[in-house]
């Protein structure tokens, strides 16, 4: 039986994919979608090195491996002139969030992992200096078309920074005071560049998550995959187990119990082989409120090539993340 939407994806997102047949996928849906969600660079690398080409049509793995070509490209592109940016900055401590924290420390190769953007966590009194620090680099002030939620977007014209403050609330600072306490070097960038320790990068993933209404890229389901697993394929900073208690506990702290419990179980309906891991973390809930998030979120988002807006997504985004 030729492979359906999901089980192309679950092949093709792998870093150890199956060699099998792809032959009849439903090519001309998923290639338009594997670009849209972020999948293809890493489809079109499994495609052409791990799995022979497995059956695929030749337009098919052309388009795929042009993607694959351009998103190392452009990672490398917009990785070095962020590094040549913010290399000689002191006496800051800034966090990076997203693609950048992740492609070199999830994924095998960087170019598995497209950055679009860059993300900054910081403290909200560095917000205005930062950005003028910036502004010595050519980042001029941007709209924030996204609707991020960025305190600041600026842009040289090839890349954009979003600048990141109080992501928890104004309520919240003692709690993101923590995350910057525990926060990780990136020393890669200078003294003054760090990124979330797991706990924390799967908690503002999942936070991101709720923010947008679960509207994001399969490719974040494939970042929290790692996350959650403990990069076992990479031997960095966040491949080891997750500490489930300081998980839950914080996710409680935050009052995003209700969103982790949704990453956590969308994530599992993608990837069956995260069971283990989800059933370990996944906060408990009353199973009322279990039942509606399963039904209202969990189930929609779970399936490919839906382009559908949630229900009531401005009251889910503030049932998720606590408002």
């Amino acid at each position: 039986m030729a492979p359906g939407l999901l089980e192309t994806f679950r092949i093709l997102s792998s870093f150890a994919p199956p060699r099998v047949s792809l032959r009849g996928a439903p090519w001309e849906q998923y290639v338009d979608w594997a670009i849209a969600q972020g999948l293809a660079a890493l489809a079109a690398y499994n495609l052409e090195y791990r799995l022979a080409g497995a059956d695929a049509p030749e337009w098919a793995r052309d388009r795929l491996l042009s993607i694959y070509q351009g998103s190392v490209n452009d990672n490398v592109m917009k990785l070095v002139n962020f590094k040549q940016t913010v290399d000689e900055l002191e006496g800051r401590k800034l966090l990076l969030l997203g693609g950048a924290a992740f492609a070199e420390a999830l994924y095998p190769h960087v170019g598995f992992r497209p950055v679009l953007d860059i993300q900054v966590l910081l403290r909200r009194v560095d917000v205005e200096g930062f950005a003028g620090f910036l502004s010595q680099s050519h980042f001029k002030p941007e709209k924030d078309e996204t609707n991020s939620g960025a305190a600041r977007v600026v842009s040289d014209g090839r890349t954009a920074i979003y600048l990141f403050a109080d992501v928890l609330g104004a309520q919240r600072r003692a709690e993101l005071q923590g995350v910057f306490d525990r926060a990780l070097p990136m020393k890669v960038y200078g003294p003054s560049i760090f990124r979330p320790e797991l706990e924390d990068a799967v908690l503002l993933l999942c936070l991101e998550h709720a923010r947008q209404g679960y509207q994001v890229p399969w490719l974040s389901f494939v970042d929290l995959r790692e996350l959650v697993t403990g990069a076992t394929f990479m031997g960095g900073v966040y491949s080891r187990r997750l500490e489930v208690a300081a998980l839950r506990e914080r996710a409680r702290a935050w009052r995003l119990e209700r969103a982790l419990y949704t990453s956590l179980s969308i994530l599992e309906r993608l990837f069956p082989e995260t069971a283990a891991s989800v059933e370990a973390a996944r906060p408990p809930l009353r199973r009322a409120t279990r039942e509606l998030l399963n039904r209202l979120v969990v189930e929609p988002v779970s399936v490919p090539g839906s382009r559908g807006v949630l229900r009531g997504a401005d009251r889910l985004r503030r049932l998720l993340t606590g408002q």
